[in-house]
C-alpha cells in the first residue's frame, strides 16, 4: 500500500508497525463488522438458505481460501468517535486476540475475496448461474 497516497501527511520518518497501526487507522473498519464462517453451499437448498440469509438487512457472504463466511454490517456498540475503543482495557478476548499484521488499513478485504455477495440480488444472479434448473418448482 502506498502510504503517501492515504497518509499525505504522515511523516516519513515514522513506521508503521502492527503495534501502532491501530494508531493511525481513522475509519476503525475491523469493529464495523462481524463474520461466521458456515459450512461450504453445496445443493440447491443450501443456497436457498443462505439467499435467505442475505434477504436480511446489512447481510453479506463471501468465499475466500479459508471456506464461506457471512458478513454483518454491525457497527460494535463501544466504539468512540474518532475510532477509538471506548472498554479497551476490558475489552473481549477476540478483540486483543485480533492480529492486525494484515488488515483492511493495509488493504480492502474484499481483496481477498473469491466470490462476494452484498446482498439478495447478486446472491440470486449467480444463483441462476450455477443451478440451470434454479427458479423451478421443487418435486
Amino acid at each position: 500500500m502506498d502510504m503517501k497516497k492515504t497518509w499525505p501527511l504522515l511523516p516519513a520518518k515514522i513506521k508503521i508497525t502492527p503495534e501502532n497501526k491501530c494508531g493511525f487507522c481513522t475509519n476503525s473498519k475491523c469493529c464495523t463488522y462481524i463474520t461466521q464462517e458456515i459450512d461450504t453451499p453445496r445443493s440447491k437448498y443450501d443456497f436457498e438458505h443462505l439467499l435467505w440469509q442475505l434477504a436480511h438487512a446489512n447481510v453479506q457472504a463471501y468465499k475466500d481460501d479459508e471456506g464461506w463466511t457471512l458478513l454483518f454490517d454491525s457497527r460494535c456498540m463501544h466504539l468512540q468517535a474518532g475510532g477509538r475503543c471506548g472498554i479497551y482495557n476490558e475489552r473481549p478476548g477476540i478483540c486483543r486476540d485480533h492480529s492486525n499484521d494484515h488488515c483492511e488499513y493495509d488493504s480492502p478485504a474484499e481483496d481477498g475475496f473469491e466470490l462476494y455477495f452484498n446482498g439478495y440480488d447478486s446472491l440470486l444472479k449467480y444463483c441462476k448461474k450455477r443451478f440451470k434448473t434454479w427458479g423451478q418448482q421443487h418435486k
